[in-house]
């Protein structure tokens, strides 16, 4: 007995010096090819947003093709570690001495279960995918995703997009996971271009050109301002009177902006008009809306 657990010993020993040490060797080199892998990605992204920069000079295209740079790279990264720990896995069932061919009767019956355990999954990684090649939404893109079931959409800043979720910061701090075969609608407030919508109530009894006169030339004014006008992709716009009601009518101010300014740019805006508008005794005093809303 002394003879055979003597046996046994040398045998593990053998054994740990050539197969486990190839195994841990396979294992060491796979997580230091998936760090490696990462390395590569965030390199090849820095360089190609570096390439942008300098070769397109519109920031707004410039901006667009930064976020399908993020979102490809993160894609092909997230991919080739994936294959990488798959390959990996596989080496090392070979080494500890478990034949593949006896691994594919239950790799067929575990691969039937998963088919239909998986198919979510699946629904997960092909939306991804067309969500990527599509490019309908980035990272930094603010968007509104409507899911099944819901009755109120999530808004917020994308965070990371891969092929099977997607993570949104909403306004209040909170991170909202969302499976991309959960998406069924989005609104992109940041996608090529936004626009600021601004309704202005004023009182029926005022005078409406010089009303029209006044909130044009404090757009103009604005549009001017270089703080302001790097943001701005046209001149602000004054269409005229959109609405008639009880006691007031209803101006339009259309601005249009570059991806994800037009809340700042209406915020300043909107200041701007109230304060001419008071000054010149123009403001209405209805109680039942805002004065000046933003409708968009």
């Amino acid at each position: 007995m002394t003879s055979s657990f003597h046996n046994e010993i040398f045998q593990l020993g053998t054994w740990s010096k050539t197969r486990g040490l190839e195994i841990v060797m396979i294992a060491v080199g796979s997580v230091l090819a998936a760090r490696f892998t990462r390395w590569i990605s965030n390199s090849a992204e820095s360089s190609l947003v570096r390439r942008a920069k300098t070769e397109v000079h519109d920031e707004l295209v410039r901006s667009e093709r930064s976020k399908y740079v993020h979102a490809m790279v993160q894609a092909v990264g997230w991919g080739v570690t994936s294959v990488i720990y798959f390959v990996s896995t596989l080496m090392i069932i070979i080494r500890v001495g478990v034949p593949i061919s006896s691994l594919v009767a239950p790799a067929t019956v575990m691969g039937v279960a998963l088919g239909f355990g998986a198919q979510k999954l699946v629904q997960d990684l092909l939306a991804g995918f067309f969500i990527f090649a599509e490019r309908q939404f980035g990272v930094g893109d603010v968007i509104t995703i409507s899911a099944p079931g819901a009755t109120v959409g999530v808004s917020g800043t994308v965070e990371e997009l891969t092929l099977r979720i997607t993570r949104i910061r909403t306004l209040y701090g909170e991170l909202i996971v969302v499976p991309n075969g959960e998406v069924r609608q989005v609104a992109n407030m940041s996608k090529d271009w936004s626009q600021v919508v601004l309704d202005v109530q004023v009182p029926i009894e005022s005078h409406k050109s010089e009303t029209i006169e006044l909130m044009r030339r404090i757009c103009l004014e604005f549009g001017k301002e270089e703080e302001w006008s790097q943001y701005l992709l046209a001149p602000p716009v004054v269409t005229g009177i959109e609405a008639i009601h009880i006691g007031y009518f209803q101006l339009r101010v259309l601005v249009r902006t570059l991806p994800a300014r037009q809340w700042e740019v209406a915020r300043e805006l909107r200041l701007r008009l109230l304060e001419a508008l008071d000054d010149a005794k123009l403001l209405s005093g209805s109680a039942n809306s805002p004065i000046i809303q933003q409708v968009v």
